[in-house]
């Protein structure tokens, strides 16, 4: 029987990021970056999540920072960008099945791929973004 249901609580949130963050971290490939950068303030990354998965998917505004910025030096490219997307549609397809599950796989492609742009155009150029 398919327990599955649509994301509709900050709890589904979490189950979502918690879930997915955990796949992230044991994964040979972006693991070692996530953990690297990240270390032992991993709480409060998932705290910083939770929020800004809920302004997100549920419009509302807890979420507050511009998600790009700390992504803007990381050393990835298209392998990293895709296997990320891979774990977030799985672990998505995993729990849920609805409108805000499709939303977030396809706002999860949209910030993969605005990312990925933007990293790449400061890459190329060896400079980096205003802060």
């Amino acid at each position: 029987m398919d327990t599955k249901k649509d994301i509709a609580t900050i709890d589904d949130i979490r189950l979502l990021v918690d879930t997915f963050y955990g796949n992230v971290r044991k994964d040979p490939l972006i693991g070692p970056i996530f953990n690297g950068v990240i270390g032992n303030r991993w709480p409060e990354h998932l705290e910083k999540m939770y929020r800004f998965w809920q302004t997100v998917l549920f419009d509302e505004h807890t979420y507050f920072g511009s998600p790009f910025t700390p992504h803007a030096q990381l050393p990835v490219d298209r392998q990293h960008f895709d296997t990320w997307l891979g774990l977030w549609h799985g672990t998505i397809d995993q729990f849920f099945i609805g409108e805000r599950a499709a939303e977030a796989k396809w706002r999860g492609e949209k910030m993969a791929g605005m990312f990925l742009t933007k990293i790449e155009y400061y890459q190329s150029r060896s400079s980096t973004p205003l802060l």
